[in-house]
């Protein structure tokens, strides 16, 4: 008894008849520790070492302060102390710890696994470090040992997850399938009732394209259990991978009735079907009825999570995939009122208010999302844009020099916003700047034909640049020679070059395509009417007014009067 109390109090202080010194030392030392001076604190153990050069627990702390180094010196020097320590005492289960500690930060893990096996074996009560013997089996790339470790804790612990699952990823890192099958199966029957358990089975069978197996283990293991959501959904995915949608879809609409099932998993779900369905949208195919099926999946959803805003965003983006944008754009709406969305919220509403021409909303929306996001050139983009249509070319100019700032990493980008800067700059007679943004546009893509087309024109109307204006419009027509639109262009060039004959030509051409409209016929008037064919004129002229919604003044005086009004 004696012996043993002497081993206890030498494990908290280095106390010796030979020298109270010592224990003065070694008390200091464990003041300057306490207060993380490890430096003097290594002074005074060194000190206290001197006195008593065998005993474990200053050896101990020697180790413990040269631990705290990053030098891989320190490293050593507390591994060498360490070793002392363990030399003079056998049981004591820190010194392990600490060593099998410092041997790991040396990268030397087969000393650390075998200071944790001496410990297990020296030190009772220690079996629960056997995880981390694996733990470093692993490390040294002895994945036998490491399984062979796990099932001694599972002789002492029981089957339990930490064991299992390392060891399933053990045996498929090794190639052995069967056996990682195995375990997982192990862990299923140990507990039969836990859903995550049968959940990871299954996707390890479905993994290894077992999925016949894996939907009978799921079904029955519903089965048993009354409440299975998340297995629940990883059959309702078996049965859709497997052609089963009839099934699929039977599951799925029990599963989002069931408020047990989680609203993520839900969603997820949700997420797959608009993928599906835009993938479809984009090689042109259509599927109605899992059009049907997934917006009544959508509606349980916003029944059950009313104030959820990915609801909405997502309801945004499937009725975006399946073309029904109004729906769409009402349900990102509501999604905004909700709370904050993300930047591609923003983006697909303003692209579906532009692609329904709803401009004035346009303008609202973007200049909402700019109080979010005012360093994005998109919605400066689709803020002038919408300016442009409404004829507000101040505005638009504002937005568009704006959004060509931020875009000068996007070429393209900037090439189509420097197109509706021509635009724009012309309509407000800065025909400088106008010419210049073509021009940059231009630049990026020689034949964007909406540039070439307006540039044109616009030069003709102004008479400028009439043999730049000539040649633009000759290339358009030369690849699009069935536009009507751009026919009609090159026709109004050459008749503002006074090349009468070619425009007539040219804009028959147009009317013959059949899409011409009311300035196209009124444009082949005065053609005609130049070529001294007044009657035939004033007749283009007629149909051109019947084709008009509003009356025009100076065509009703070109008909009235039979001559052209410059």
């Amino acid at each position: 008894m004696a012996q043993k109390k002497k081993k206890a109090d030498e494990v908290t202080a280095p106390t010796s008849l030979k020298s109270r010194e010592a224990e003065f030392y070694f008390t200091e030392g464990e003041k300057y520790f306490i207060l993380e001076d490890f430096a003097k604190a290594l002074v005074y153990y060194q000190k206290a070492l001197d006195i008593l050069p065998t005993n474990a627990t200053i050896h101990y702390k020697i180790a413990e302060v040269l631990a705290q180094g990053s030098k891989q010196d320190d490293l050593i020097r507390a591994s060498l102390s360490i070793e002392q320590a363990l030399k003079y005492e056998r049981k004591n289960k820190f010194f392990y710890l600490l060593g099998a500690s410092i041997y790991s930060n040396l990268s030397k893990f087969d000393r650390a696994a075998q200071l944790y096996e001496a410990m297990v074996q020296e030190v009772p009560g220690t079996d629960e470090y056997l995880y981390e013997l694996a733990i470093l089996y692993q490390y040294s790339n002895k994945p036998t040992e490491a399984i062979k470790v796990y099932n001694r804790a599972e002789s002492v612990f029981g089957i339990n997850e930490t064991s299992s699952t390392q060891k399933q990823r053990i045996y498929w890192e090794m190639d052995k399938i069967n056996e990682a099958i195995e375990e997982a199966e192990k862990l299923t029957k140990a507990f039969p009732d836990e859903e995550q358990y049968a959940v990871a089975f299954a996707e390890l069978l479905a993994q290894q394209n077992q999925l016949a197996r894996a939907i009978v283990f799921l079904e029955k293991f519903i089965e048993e259990n009354e409440s299975a959501p998340g297995a629940s959904v990883f059959l309702a995915g078996l049965y859709r991978d497997t052609n089963e949608e009839t099934k699929a879809r039977k599951l799925l609409s029990k599963i989002f009735d069931d408020p047990e099932t989680d609203y993520t998993s839900k969603l997820m779900v949700l997420g797959t079907y608009n993928a599906e369905l835009n993938n479809g949208k984009t090689k042109g195919t259509t599927d109605s009825a899992k059009e049907s099926f997934a917006i009544e999946l959508l509606e349980k959803l916003e029944k059950q999570y009313p104030d959820e805003v990915n609801t909405f965003i997502l309801g945004g983006d499937l009725y975006l995939s399946v073309g029904k944008n109004q729906q769409a754009e009402r349900k990102y709406l509501q999604a905004i009122e909700l709370g904050e969305v993300n930047f591609e919220v923003w983006q697909n509403l303003l692209y579906l208010q532009t692609q329904m021409e709803a401009f004035d909303a346009v303008i609202n929306s973007s200049e909402k999302a700019l109080e979010f996001y005012p360093n994005q050139g998109m919605l400066y983009y689709f803020n002038g844009l919408a300016h442009l249509r409404k004829r507000k070319y101040r505005e638009a100019i504002t937005s568009l020099e704006q959004s060509k700032k931020l875009s000068a990493n996007n070429p393209g980008m900037t090439s189509e916003i420097n197109a509706m800067l021509g635009d724009a700059y012309n309509a407000t007679r800065e025909y400088d700047k106008s010419d210049k943004a073509y021009e940059e546009a231009l630049a990026f893509n020689p034949n964007n034909y909406m540039v070439l087309n307006n540039y044109s024109y616009y030069l003709a109307l102004r008479k400028a640049s009439l043999d730049k204006a000539e040649k633009m419009s000759a290339l358009l027509i030369k690849n699009n020679p069935d536009n009507a639109s751009f026919l009609d262009t090159h026709a109004w060039v050459l008749y503002t070059r006074q090349k009468y004959k070619e425009a007539k030509k040219i804009i028959e051409r147009a009317i013959a395509t059949g899409q011409a409209n009311a300035t196209h016929l009124e444009h082949y008037g005065d053609i005609l009417f130049q070529l001294g064919e007044v009657d035939q004129a004033v007749q283009q002229w007629e149909k051109a007014k019947g084709l008009l919604n509003a009356s025009n003044e100076t065509l009703n005086k070109k008909i009235a009067n039979r001559k052209i009004y410059e």
